[in-house]
């Protein structure tokens, strides 16, 4: 028994149909892959200087902590 047109029409928008979902899926792990080394490239370098800044806090020694932060905050509220 020959399947008529309709039946064709509907395979047809069906494969179309599935080959967009898998296109959107692809567009969205790229872009999924693209911020990611968006973000590892520029702010990782950003978070390494925010991570720096206490140690050196911590090195001064002997003084008070909290008046040698001071400075660094003010310097940061600036930027």
């Amino acid at each position: 028994m020959p399947r008529g047109r309709s039946t064709f029409t509907k395979r047809q928008k069906e494969h179309t149909r599935q080959q967009r979902q898998r296109d959107k899926a692809e567009r969205k792990s790229q872009r999924k892959q693209d911020k990611t080394v968006a973000f590892s490239g520029d702010q990782m370098a950003e978070l390494g200087e925010t991570a720096a800044a206490p140690e050196t806090l911590f090195k001064l020694g002997g003084g008070d902590v909290a008046a040698a932060a001071e400075p660094n905050l003010s310097d940061r509220i600036r930027e």
